[in-house]
């Protein structure tokens, strides 16, 4: 019973906070034969700022042979804001060889969320 309290609370503070939460669309246009490159450049980076900027994370997707798409989840706009600085210099490593795989890297467009009904699917147990 008490286990069941706990994860009604959890999800009454998340349906009460998570409006506030704040999105990041990028594009990536990749150099042909650097996809691999990309991939664990991006996912590098982007454990070392949900580690270390207080991000919730971010998810990849490809739109085409060379082009991806990509949506950072922060948990308000002054997270993000204020999310420079706090990578340790391993981050750097990640963060080139990202840049060095890209032709470009373009920030899409800075979203706050009005309504969220993205779940979690639910594992059989």
């Amino acid at each position: 019973m008490a286990l069941q309290k706990l994860a009604s609370a959890i999800i009454q503070f998340w349906n009460n906070n998570c409006y506030n939460m704040y999105i990041i669309l990028y594009t990536f246009n990749v150099i042909p034969n650097k996809e691999d490159d990309f991939i664990e450049g991006w996912k590098g980076l982007t454990e070392f700022i949900y580690k270390h900027e207080g991000s919730l994370g971010s998810r990849l997707h490809k739109s085409d042979e060379h082009n991806y798409l990509a949506y950072a989840q922060w948990p308000d706009k002054a997270t993000f804001e204020n999310s420079s600085g706090n990578l340790p210099v391993q981050a750097e490593h990640f963060r080139s060889l990202m840049r060095a795989s890209c032709n470009t890297i373009d920030i899409l467009n800075k979203l706050d969320v009005v309504e969220d009904l993205l779940k979690e699917k639910q594992q059989n147990a």
